[in-house]
């Protein structure tokens, strides 16, 4: 029998992407502050919050394996949230233009045996975006909820030039090749 598996997220988005791994799982809102600490690096931060994220989890099921995860946008070195407002999202789109961005996408396992972590990398090369590209972008799909202000799986990839990645799913919001690798040293049986 496998052990029971907890998401800690309410993404619909993560939830969508466990569920290919065909595991029973459910979901849980993880209560985590997700401010970075003065002078936190994105790709440290992404790795906290999902550490936390799986632990807070965990805490109330020491049952059971929770998956934690965390994406931070990282542009010159500046976390790039979720804009939240499409003015906002217009800014980001609008500093992104023709630049790389980097995504540090972190996954934690926490469970009876310990925790397992890895961070994923990927980094999207924008095409230059003129002021009406971003408008008629954000009307056709306002991309409020997502870091970078885009949806890699949706209309979003017209924004880019090119991507670098080992794990195509890490970009839009859980690394399913790390955590496979994750999963199967915590005992779970995959393919």
């Amino acid at each position: 029998m496998m052990p029971r598996l907890i998401l800690a997220s309410t993404s619909v988005y993560r939830r969508d992407l466990l569920g290919r791994l065909q595991l029973e799982f459910s979901t849980a809102r993880p209560e985590v502050d997700e401010q970075a600490q003065p002078g936190e690096r994105p790709a440290a931060l992404a790795s906290r919050l999902a550490a936390e994220k799986a632990a807070a989890v965990a805490a109330g099921a020491p049952d059971a394996w929770v998956i934690g995860s965390d994406q931070v946008a990282d542009l010159d070195g500046e976390a790039l949230g979720k804009p939240g407002s499409l003015a906002r999202a217009r800014a980001q789109l609008g500093a992104m233009s023709g630049r790389v961005v980097r995504f540090h996408t972190a996954v934690s396992l926490a469970g009876p045996h310990g925790s397992f972590h890895a961070l994923d990398l990927t980094e999207v090369q924008l095409r230059p975006l003129t002021p009406d590209d971003i408008a008629r972008y954000l009307a056709a799909e306002p991309a409020l909820d997502c870091a970078g202000s885009f949806k890699c799986e949706g209309l979003g990839i017209s924004l880019f030039d090119a991507i670098r990645t080992s794990d195509p799913t890490a970009l839009i919001g859980l690394p399913l090749i790390a955590l496979t690798r994750l999963l199967r040293q915590a005992g779970f049986v995959l393919p």
